[in-house]
């Protein structure tokens, strides 16, 4: 698909909304940016809905929407006229557009102040909110298991977790089942090990598809730093410099080790 009007205003808000995964599209090969950018901008767009008013209904109604989007798609139904929905539909296969209903029922958790039940809670969040947008985007441009890919993408959907937390408190969520520093590290520790285990399993993603893993190109220096530091947490001090940003995702372009 070429870059039309639309899917150059999904790179643009993805640019904007989400850099880390903008600078990972434009390290994948160019045939896989249109889909990556769609399903980026997707996400943007979901992941704020929640946010979008105070009020919680109509925080309810636009993720709703963005739920209707994904079953209109998985359903190969007409999809409703929208910059990002447009070509979603256009690229995205409908078996995997049905992941989006799992997605936007864990977006509900951001509109309330209710902390997570449990670790299931917790552990079901992150993956169908980092997991599944993982997925959508390995499998659809190429062969991949998916408990490999949804592995990867709960280490890395942890790392930007707490990454986000000192904005999710600023916003009165609780976003962590233990805040205690040892429990910023256990967390972190969990992350990590679900890396290392999907890596164990890397010939288990093809080529094509392990590009859609370089969006997690910075999890395990994070977690590490979360683990060695677990204090920067609550400062929003975990990162990495842009030196060694760009290098690290550089060099796992080149080499395809995610």
């Amino acid at each position: 698909m070429q870059f039309d009007a639309d899917l150059t205003a999904c790179a643009e808000l993805v640019q904007k909304s989400d850099p880390d995964r903008f600078l990972s599209t434009m390290a994948a090969p160019v045939q896989a940016r249109p889909l990556l950018f769609a399903l980026y901008a997707f996400n943007v767009e979901l992941a704020r809905a929640p946010w979008a008013s105070q009020e919680s209904m109509i925080a309810e109604m636009r993720v709703q929407w963005w739920r209707d989007v994904g079953a209109e798609i998985a359903e190969v139904k007409p999809v409703r006229r929208h910059y990002v929905a447009t070509p979603l539909s256009k690229l995205l296969k409908p078996e995997l557009a049905a992941c989006i209903d799992g997605m936007a029922e864990a977006r509900r958790w951001d509109i309330y102040k209710d902390p997570f039940e449990d670790q299931a809670e917790f552990d079901g969040y992150i993956d169908r909110t980092s997991g599944s947008l993982m997925w959508m985007a390995a499998r659809s441009l190429g062969e991949a298991d998916e408990s490999v890919v949804r592995d990867f993408g709960y280490g890395a959907g942890i790392a930007s977790w707490l990454r986000a937390i000192p904005e999710l408190e600023a916003q009165k969520r609780i976003p962590l089942l233990d805040g205690t520093l040892e429990g910023v590290q256990a967390l972190a520790r969990k992350g990590l090990e679900k890396l290392s285990k999907a890596r164990v399993r890397r010939a288990d993603v093809s080529k094509a598809a392990g590009v859609a893993l370089l969006a997690g190109w910075q999890a395990e220096a994070v977690l590490k730093q979360a683990i060695r530091q677990p204090d920067r947490v609550a400062q929003g001090a975990l990162g990495q410099s842009e030196f060694r940003r760009r290098m690290g995702l550089m060099r796992r372009a080149v080499t395809g080790r995610w």
